[in-house]
């Protein structure tokens, strides 16, 4: 069998790496810059010094009768001998002079040599024909109005380990400063990444159902995306509400429905024919209700399209419905409803609105159930149902509009039909208010703009 191992890609690695790999870029350039320095400030030291002994210099080229009479003056209080391994060279950098040192060693070419690389920064490095290497120290002088290009050399071995012990004390320095960055970085990360970390917890604790929202502080980066998980966390809980909302709203409008084809089929005065008939006619509000219902739930109320829906025949319908359902309280039925009045919405919505509010009225009432419509003198359109029944009391009223409140907790329901109602008329800017009705029931009033 085979294994397929696949590490997990961290964005704490990904940063450690490219982070370290920038400072150890910038360290060993800034190491290797500085060596350079450090070369090219001792060899600028050292040609100062040699130029502090020029006097000496020039007391071997007087040795050797290389400078003019008239630079015995000069020389009277510059007369040390010293030992150098010097060349001389003409304009061209041909070698005209070489010292007796630099002659027992055997270093006829080094003008020459020189001139290879003499348009490269200094430290000059030559390795010459006695296998040594030489640092090369240029000296362009003036003596007594004649010029004069030496080259003045040094033994390599001397000035390259103090080069090399140099180079190995900026390392050893630089290896300290990454060590420190790779400490003080894996704190940064740790630090930066706190806020993630929160992220995540916070994440689990919504999605366990602890919380519903991520709290607030988070850095200004992440502020963009705690406001859109947070946005996105509320429409989500939105949407499930709403489907929520929507089911049991169609288990309530259907439980109506069923209620009428229950009582259909033990109407004993109906024939097969009619029978079948009122059924299939209960079924197909009972297909509208549900694709209304799914519709509410995807879109919200909102989202539902605007248009008018006569009202009689529709009130005319759940009526007869109603009359079945509650045959046996003989109710009195009264609609005091124009022909061509029209409901400024959605047909189902008129459906909910006015099948919760006379089914309620059917309940409660003694005897009597009426509903009217009108268009008043403020520009909207009214719609009351009554009824003669008990009446809400006035402590109780705004109360029952919520889902899950029942003024009457004797007889079963949900809770649920007043409170879809007084959802619908609010999504179209309208109100819903319980009045006392001039039958001495309730009188339920809804206004919409129109």
């Amino acid at each position: 069998m085979q294994l397929n191992f696949k590490p997990k890609k961290r964005l704490l690695t990904r940063m450690f790496l490219t982070s370290l790999s920038i400072i150890a870029l910038v360290g060993f350039g800034l190491a290797w810059m500085v060596n350079i320095l450090h070369a090219q400030n001792s060899y600028n030291e050292e040609t100062s010094q040699l130029i502090a002994e020029i006097p000496k210099v020039a007391a071997e080229l007087r040795e050797h009768d290389l400078l003019p009479d008239n630079s015995d003056e000069w020389l009277a209080e510059n007369n040390t001998s010293q030992r150098y391994i010097i060349a001389s060279c003409d304009s061209t950098f041909n070698q005209v002079w070489t010292s007796s040192m630099a002659v027992d060693r055997g270093l006829f070419d080094t003008c020459e040599r020189f001139n290879e690389i003499r348009n490269s920064n200094p430290p000059y490095y030559l390795s010459l024909a006695d296998t040594r290497g030489y640092f090369v120290y240029l000296l362009s002088l003036d003596i007594a109005g004649s010029e004069y290009n030496l080259l003045v050399l040094k033994d390599a071995e001397k000035l390259q380990d103090e080069y090399n012990k140099f180079s190995r004390r900026t390392y050893i320095r630089l290896g300290f400063v990454l060590a420190l960055a790779l400490v003080l970085l894996i704190s940064a990360a740790y630090w930066g990444m706190r806020p993630l970390v929160q992220l995540r917890n916070e994440l689990q604790s919504v999605n366990s159902g602890k919380s519903k929202t991520l709290s607030e502080g988070y850095p200004v980066e992440l502020e963009g995306v705690t406001q859109a998980l947070n946005q996105l966390l509320v429409q989500s809980g939105a949407q499930q509400q709403r489907y929520q909302n929507a089911m049991n709203d169609l288990a309530h409008s259907l439980k109506t429905r069923l209620a009428a084809v229950h009582a259909i089929t033990d109407d004993a005065t109906l024939n097969k024919e009619a029978t079948s008939e009122k059924i299939m006619e209960q079924v197909s509000q009972m297909d509208q209700l549900v694709k209304y219902q799914l519709k509410r739930a995807m879109l919200g109320r909102k989202g539902l399209k605007q248009e008018q829906t006569l009202i009689a025949p529709l009130v005319d319908q759940l009526s007869q419905m109603l009359f079945k359902v509650y045959r046996d309280k003989q109710v009195l039925f009264e609609a005091r409803i124009e022909q061509e009045h029209v409901f400024p919405g959605d047909k189902g919505d008129l459906m909910e609105l006015c099948g919760n509010l006379m089914e309620n009225a059917f309940k409660l009432c003694i005897t009597t159930v009426r509903v009217s419509s009108y268009y008043n003198d403020a520009g909207e359109f009214e719609l009351l149902v009554e009824d003669d029944g008990p009446g809400v009391d006035e402590s109780i009223r705004q109360n029952i509009i919520q889902r899950g409140v029942r003024a009457d907790t004797q007889k079963a329901g949900q809770g649920i039909g007043l409170a879809v109602c007084n959802e619908i008329v609010i999504s179209y800017g309208g109100r819903l208010s319980i009045e006392t009705s001039e039958l001495e029931g309730a009188c339920f009033r809804i206004s919409i703009p129109i």
